[in-house]
């Protein structure tokens, strides 16, 4: 439980997460000191996010569970279109099987245009609700014969017809039709970083909502705000890229969806665009930019888009960091940020964290 101490002698912080490798990694093996500091910190849960270059998702879930061994792990996310669903699910039982429980898996849309690029099908709603309902089968150890649905004609799927495996899947959301799917079928549901306190709370009562009338507790679906965390006594070029690079490369990937998600001018986003820099800019900005290209692109960026993340002192961003539960959400990951990095602000959360309100919550984070 949330409450039992760590391996450093302190509770588990059962609610906060953080993501491995955050951005744009030197190297993968950065992993096998940050878990471990993760885990001396007290944090709760690990987040793998997938990038195809050094980030697959399957590896890194793997080295994550051998270097660690109280940490909640869940991928956030992979995609189902990439991987054939036995392969999903093998990894889905070999990683729960290795753990002890502790893992989830996640899954995401992923973005559009990379799969355009690589020829592969634009994931739908249909699919995910489809392919989730498969995974499921192969965990209770079911032979499925001739299934033909929004995932794929598979003649016969089978893992192990002893299986009967309880493994979390979630879901990383943004759209409504996104939204409504977590509550409808996953276990948990990871909102987007640069989402507004309005935007949290109508996400929460949206996926909340669709539990309801899928005749589940709404309070079953575990749901964690994705909040980048960046305190002032990291150096400002390092502050701009986990700032202002990450928010840019986001608007890169799917600004539309994020600026009408938001609410926000999608003039001020087309500016953003035709900027000579942007447009022209090869790769993801969090990913390439020096100090100079971040310092012009922020000024493309109005304050209150980057202002729906924890910045200032360690203190100020523990305080932000524990608002976000007013907003109705289970956990906080603690985005953008390398466990050494965070460390003064989980220090100054600790200081503040109210006494019990979290002991109930599993190591898992799908739970």
């Amino acid at each position: 439980m949330a409450g039992d101490a760590t391996g450093a002698g302190r509770p588990q912080l059962g609610e906060i997460g953080f993501y491995v490798l955050p951005g744009a990694p030197r190297t993968p093996a950065d992993l096998l000191e940050e878990v471990p500091g993760g885990e001396a910190l007290g944090l709760g849960s690990v987040f793998v996010s997938e990038r195809m270059n050094v980030k697959e998702a399957a590896t890194l879930a793997g080295a994550v569970a051998a270097s660690s061994r109280t940490l909640g792990i869940a991928t956030a996310a992979t995609n189902h279109n990439t991987r054939h669903p036995a392969i999903t699910a093998a990894h889905a039982v070999t990683m729960h099987r290795l753990t002890g429980g502790r893992y989830t898996l996640g899954l995401g849309r992923g973005v559009e245009m990379l799969f355009d690029a690589f020829g592969l099908p634009r994931v739908t709603t249909a699919q995910l609700e489809d392919f989730v309902g498969l995974l499921r089968r192969l965990f209770r150890g079911e032979v499925v014969v001739g299934h033909d649905g929004p995932a794929g004609r598979y003649p016969v799927l089978v893992l192990d017809p002893s299986f009967d495996e309880d493994i979390p899947i979630g879901f990383v959301a943004f759209g409504p039709n996104s939204l409504a799917l977590g509550g409808r079928v996953m276990d948990m549901v990871v909102l987007h970083t640069f989402f507004t306190d309005e935007t949290t709370r109508r996400c929460v009562e949206t996926i909340r909502t669709a539990a309801e009338r899928a005749g589940r507790d709404p309070a079953s679906v575990r749901i964690w705000s994705c909040y980048a965390t960046v305190h002032d006594g990291l150096p400002e070029a390092l502050r701009l890229k986990k700032t202002v690079g990450r928010l840019a490369s986001y608007l890169q990937g799917y600004g539309d969806l994020l600026v009408r998600t938001n609410g926000w001018d999608p003039a001020v986003l087309e500016r953003f665009r035709a900027d000579p820099v942007v447009a022209s800019f090869p790769g993801s900005i969090d990913d390439k930019a020096d100090t100079a290209t971040l310092e012009h692109v922020a000024t493309l960026l109005p304050d209150e888009w980057l202002a729906p993340a924890a910045t200032g002192s360690p203190q100020q961003c523990a305080r932000a960091v524990l608002a976000q539960f007013d907003l109705g959400v289970d956990g906080v990951i603690m985005h953008g940020a390398t466990p050494a990095e965070l460390a003064p602000v989980v220090e100054a959360y600790r200081a503040i964290r109210p006494a019990g309100r979290f002991d109930h919550l599993d190591p898992n984070p799908g739970r």
